[in-house]
C-alpha cells in the first residue's frame, strides 16, 4: 500500500505582484511528483495551468492570466496530494499604457485594432497611449472661442504634447470655471506624477526582474547540464556553442532592428512633414489664395487671410516659414499699390471710395489714404469746373463747330438727379420777350446763350460732385471711414486726429472751388468785376450781346439751386459767403438791365402816383421800392438771417435825405410803415385803377398781394421784436438778483430797484426810436415788447419758492410801478 502525500502547500511566490501575463515563480511544498501530477493551479481565481511549468516538488513557474480579483491566493492541485493550500497571496496589477516617453525593459509593439471597412488590422501610433486627462480632474470648459485663444496666445497651442505648448492656453481651453478646490487636487496630481517619474529608474528595474530571473534560470540549467556530462570538453563546448548562439542573435537583432529602426525613423519623417503640411496648409496656400481673390474681387477675404497669417507667422523663426510669409508680403504690397490706384482713379463713387479706403486701413498702407483721396477728388473737382469753361468757350470760337454741343458734354455719369437743363425746361419755359420762339425742328440748345448753357452745365459740375466730396470729409472726420458702427479704434482715433489737424487744409479746398465757381460765372457774366490776371484765367468770353432780364433770372435762379444745394450740406456760411454775394451782383446787374428797358415807364408812373411824404415813415419811391423787395422775396423767403444783405440795397431808401443814415432797427421800421401804407393805400388804388379800366380778377390779385405783403410785414416785425425785446427781457433775471439779493432776506423796501428803472429807460428808448420812424407803429411794437416783459416778471416771481414780509412788500411795489408805467400799452394777456 502506498504511502499517502500530504497536500500541496505554497510558501512563496516571486514576483509577489504584477499585471497579466507576468512570469512568477511558486515556491512550497509537495506540489507533485512530475508533470504528470500537477493537474490545476490557480492564481487570483484564474486558471493558469496552460502556461504552468512544473520544475521540481517544491518550485513551479507559470505566467499570470487576466484575472477578474486584484489579490487571491495560490492554490495547487495534484493527483497525488489533491487540492492545496497558500501562505501568501498575489497581487494582479492593472497594466498600465506605456508612453512614447516611458522607459520600458521590453520592446512595446504599437497596439492593433481590426479595421472592418479594410478586413485588415491597423496599427496605433504611440501618441494616442498619452494621457487623456493628464491632470486627473473632470473638464469644465467654458465658452471661450478657439480664435480668441489663439489672438491671445499667438505661436504656441493647448496640445501638451506640443512643443510649442502653453499651460494657460490649455487651462483656459479646459478648465476655465473649475473650481479652486478642484485645481489643487489637479496640482496634487500632478506632483504624484512628478514623484512618480523620479522613481522611475527603480520602476524600471523592477520590471525587468522577470527577465533578470528567466536570464538567470537559463544559465542555470546550462550549468545543471555541463555538470551532469562531467567533462571539462563538453563544458568549452556548450560554452561556446552557448556565445556563438548569443552573439548570432546579437547581430540578428541589432539587423532587424536598425533596418525597423530606420523605417521607422523615416516614416516618422515623412508623417512629420505631411503633418506639418496638413497643419500649416493655410500659409502655404495663401499666396496664391491672395492671387486669385485679388482677381475675382475678394478684397475683405484677403484682408482676413493676411491678417490671421501675420498674427500667427510675422514673428517666427522656421526658415521655410518666412520665405513663404515674405512671399504674402509681396502680394500684400502689390495689393496695396492696385487698391490705391483704384482709390485715386477719378470719377469714382463715394462708396467705392469709402470702401477702398478701409481696405487700405486693414492693410496698413502707409500715408493718409483718406486724405489722398480728398486731394485727388477736389483736384478732379477744379479740373472739370476749368475744363468745361475752355470747352464752352472753344465752341464759341468755332473750333468745336464740327462736333457739335454734344462734345461738351462731362462725364458725370453716377449723378441720378436730372441736369440743370431739364431743371430750367421743365420749371420755367421763357416766353415773350425770350429767344425761345424758334422752328419746329431746332433745337433748344443752339437758342440758349452760351454763358447760360454754361452755368447750367457748371450747376451740374458742382451739385454732381461736390455733395460726395463734403460727405467723404464728413465721414473722415467722425471716423465712419473706418468703422460703420462708430465704435472707438485705433484708426477711429488717428483718423479723428488727423481730420482735427488738417481743418484748415480742407476750408481751404471748399474756399478755392467757391471762389472758382464765383470766378467763372463772373468771367461769363459779370466780367467788370475781375481784375486782368483773373479775366485770362477765368474770362475769354465773346459776349456779342448782352443777356437780356429773362435769361439773367435763369441765370439767378440756377446759382440760386447751387447755393441751396450746399447749405442742405450744412457747409458754413462763411465757406459760401462769396455765393451770396455773388447773387446779390447778380440780382443788381439783372435788376439795373431791366430797368434799363423799362425807365421811362418807371418815371411816367412815378410822377402820377399821390406819394406820402417821409416824415410820416413813408420813403418817396415807395412803390418801385416795394416791388424790388417783393422781387426778392422768392430768393431770399424773408429769412432774418439774410435780412442784412436785402436791406443794404441802396435803392430801398433812395427816397431818403442823402445826410440821413437809418440804423438796421431803423431801415426795418421803415420797411413795416411802407407795408402798411401799401396794404391800406396803394393797393387799393391800383385795384380801383384796373377796374377801372376794365381789368378781371383784381380782387383776387389784391387778397394775394395783400397776403404777401402781410406775411412780409409779420417777419419784420417779429425780427424787430426779437431784436429789440430780447436784450430787454434779458436783463430783468440778472438785475433782480443783483447783489445776492434774497427775497426772503431783504431789508426794509425804499423804492423801485434800479433793474427796473433800466428797462423802463430801455422801453422809452424803442419808443422814441419808434415815434421818430412812424408814430403809427408805437402801439403795436410797445404792446408786444410790454407782454414780452410781462410774462418774463412774471415767470421770475413764480420761481420764488417764498417771500419775507418786506419781499412780499417789494415784488409788489416794483410790479404795480411797472404796471402804472406802461398802463397805456398793456394788452389783456400782459396785464
Amino acid at each position: 500500500m502506498s504511502r499517502v502525500r500530504q497536500p500541496p502547500l505554497v510558501t512563496g511566490i516571486s514576483p509577489n505582484e504584477g499585471t497579466s501575463w507576468t512570469k512568477v515563480t511558486i515556491r512550497g511544498e509537495n506540489l507533485g511528483t512530475g508533470p504528470a501530477d500537477l493537474v490545476g493551479l490557480s492564481i487570483c481565481g484564474h486558471n493558469c495551468l496552460l502556461t504552468a511549468e512544473w520544475m521540481s516538488a517544491s518550485k513551479i513557474v507559470c505566467r499570470v492570466g487576466p484575472a477578474k480579483d486584484d489579490k487571491g491566493e495560490i492554490i495547487v492541485t495534484t493527483k497525488s496530494g489533491g487540492h492545496g493550500t497558500s501562505t501568501v497571496s498575489f497581487k494582479l496589477l492593472k497594466a498600465e499604457k506605456i508612453g512614447i516617453l516611458d522607459q520600458s525593459a521590453v520592446w512595446v509593439d504599437e497596439m492593433n485594432y481590426y479595421d472592418m471597412r479594410t478586413d485588415r488590422y491597423k496599427g496605433i501610433s504611440p501618441l494616442s497611449l498619452r494621457p487623456s486627462n493628464p491632470l486627473g480632474i473632470d473638464f469644465d470648459k467654458g465658452k471661450v472661442p478657439l480664435k480668441d485663444l489663439e489672438a491671445l496666445f499667438p505661436g504656441v497651442s493647448g496640445e501638451f504634447t506640443s512643443e510649442n505648448f502653453s499651460a494657460t492656453w490649455y487651462l483656459i481651453e479646459n478648465h476655465s470655471v473649475t473650481s479652486f478646490d478642484q485645481l489643487r487636487m489637479a496640482a496634487s496630481n500632478l506632483k504624484k506624477q512628478a514623484t512618480k517619474k523620479n522613481e522611475g529608474s527603480l520602476a524600471y528595474v523592477k520590471g525587468g526582474l522577470s527577465t533578470f530571473f528567466e536570464a538567470q534560470d537559463a544559465l542555470a540549467a546550462i550549468h545543471q547540464r555541463l555538470e551532469s556530462d562531467g567533462t571539462e570538453r563538453v563544458e568549452g563546448s556548450m560554452t561556446q556553442r552557448l556565445e556563438n548562439v548569443l552573439n548570432r542573435a546579437s547581430d540578428t537583432a541589432d539587423t532587424l532592428f536598425q533596418e525597423v529602426l530606420g523605417r521607422k525613423d523615416k516614416a516618422d519623417s515623412t508623417r512629420n512633414a505631411l503633418n506639418v503640411l496638413q497643419r500649416f496648409k493655410f500659409l502655404f496656400n495663401l499666396p496664391l489664395n491672395i492671387e486669385r481673390n485679388i482677381q475675382k474681387g475678394d478684397y475683405d477675404v484677403v484682408i482676413n487671410d493676411y491678417e490671421k497669417a501675420k498674427s500667427l507667422f510675422s514673428n517666427t523663426e522656421v526658415s521655410v516659414f518666412k520665405k513663404v510669409y515674405a512671399e504674402v508680403e509681396t502680394r500684400i504690397g502689390a495689393l496695396r499699390s492696385l487698391l490705391l490706384d483704384k482709390l485715386l482713379e477719378t470719377p469714382s463713387t463715394l462708396h467705392d471710395q469709402k470702401r477702398y479706403i478701409r481696405y487700405l486701413s486693414d492693410l496698413h498702407a502707409s500715408g493718409d489714404p483718406a486724405w489722398q483721396c480728398i486731394s485727388a477728388q477736389h483736384k478732379w473737382i477744379l479740373g472739370l469746373m476749368q475744363n468745361c469753361k475752355e470747352e464752352f468757350i472753344n465752341y464759341q470760337r468755332g473750333e468745336l463747330n464740327t462736333l457739335g454741343l454734344g462734345a461738351i458734354a462731362l462725364d458725370l455719369e453716377g449723378d441720378p438727379r436730372p441736369s440743370a437743363f431739364s431743371r430750367i425746361r421743365d420749371t420755367a419755359p421763357l416766353s415773350k420777350g425770350g429767344i425761345l420762339h424758334t422752328p419746329r425742328h431746332s433745337t433748344w440748345h443752339y437758342e440758349t446763350p452760351q454763358q447760360v448753357q454754361f452755368v447750367e452745365k457748371l450747376s451740374d459740375v458742382v451739385i454732381g460732385q461736390l455733395p460726395n466730396f463734403w460727405k467723404l470729409w464728413i465721414s473722415y472726420v467722425n471716423g465712419s471711414l473706418f468703422s460703420e458702427t462708430g465704435e472707438k479704434s485705433g484708426q477711429v482715433e488717428k483718423s479723428k486726429k488727423n481730420a482735427r489737424q488738417r481743418q484748415n487744409d480742407f476750408k481751404k479746398m471748399i474756399e478755392e472751388v467757391t471762389h472758382r465757381l464765383v470766378k467763372l460765372v463772373r468771367g461769363a457774366l459779370l466780367p467788370s468785376t475781375l481784375t486782368e490776371l483773373e479775366l485770362k484765367l477765368y474770362g475769354g468770353w465773346e459776349n456779342k450781346t448782352e443777356l437780356t432780364g429773362p435769361w439773367l433770372t435763369q441765370v439767378i435762379h440756377t446759382v440760386r439751386v447751387i447755393f441751396e444745394a450746399l447749405v442742405a450740406l450744412e457747409i458754413p456760411n462763411d465757406l459760401l459767403q462769396v455765393i451770396q454775394d455773388l447773387l446779390l451782383e447778380l440780382r443788381h446787374h439783372c435788376l439795373l438791365v431791366t430797368l434799363h428797358h423799362t425807365a421811362d415807364d418807371v418815371k411816367r408812373v412815378a410822377e402820377k402816383e399821390d406819394w406820402v411824404v417821409d416824415n410820416e415813415g413813408i420813403t418817396s419811391l415807395v412803390f418801385i421800392n416795394c416791388l424790388e423787395q417783393l422781387s426778392t422775396k422768392t430768393d431770399r423767403d424773408i429769412d432774418t438771417s439774410h435780412m442784412s444783405v436785402d436791406l443794404a440795397s441802396p435803392n430801398l431808401f433812395s427816397g431818403i435825405q442823402e445826410d440821413f443814415c437809418p440804423t438796421l432797427e431803423q431801415r426795418l421800421l421803415i420797411i413795416l410803415s411802407n407795408c402798411q401804407y401799401l396794404e391800406k393805400h396803394t393797393f387799393l388804388n391800383l385795384a380801383e385803377h384796373f377796374e377801372k379800366h376794365g381789368f378781371t380778377g383784381t380782387e383776387k390779385i389784391t387778397r394775394v398781394t395783400v397776403h404777401a405783403v402781410k406775411e412780409l410785414d409779420e417777419s419784420l416785425f417779429d425780427a424787430y421784436i426779437e431784436r429789440k425785446s430780447d436784450p430787454i427781457v434779458g436783463s430783468l433775471e440778472p438785475g433782480i438778483y443783483a447783489g445776492h439779493f434774497d427775497w426772503r432776506d431783504c431789508s426794509t423796501p425804499t423804492g423801485v430797484r434800479n433793474y427796473l428803472k433800466e428797462a423802463l429807460v430801455n422801453i422809452i428808448t424803442v419808443h422814441a426810436e419808434v415815434f421818430t420812424v412812424s408814430k403809427d407803429l408805437v402801439p403795436r411794437v410797445l404792446t408786444r415788447i410790454i407782454e414780452g416783459v410781462a410774462e418774463e416778471m412774471s415767470r421770475l416771481m413764480q420761481c420764488v419758492s417764498s417771500f419775507s414780509k418786506n419781499g412780499a412788500i417789494q415784488a409788489r411795489l416794483e410790479i404795480d410801478s411797472l404796471r402804472d408805467a406802461v398802463a397805456s400799452y398793456l394788452s389783456s394777456e400782459s396785464q
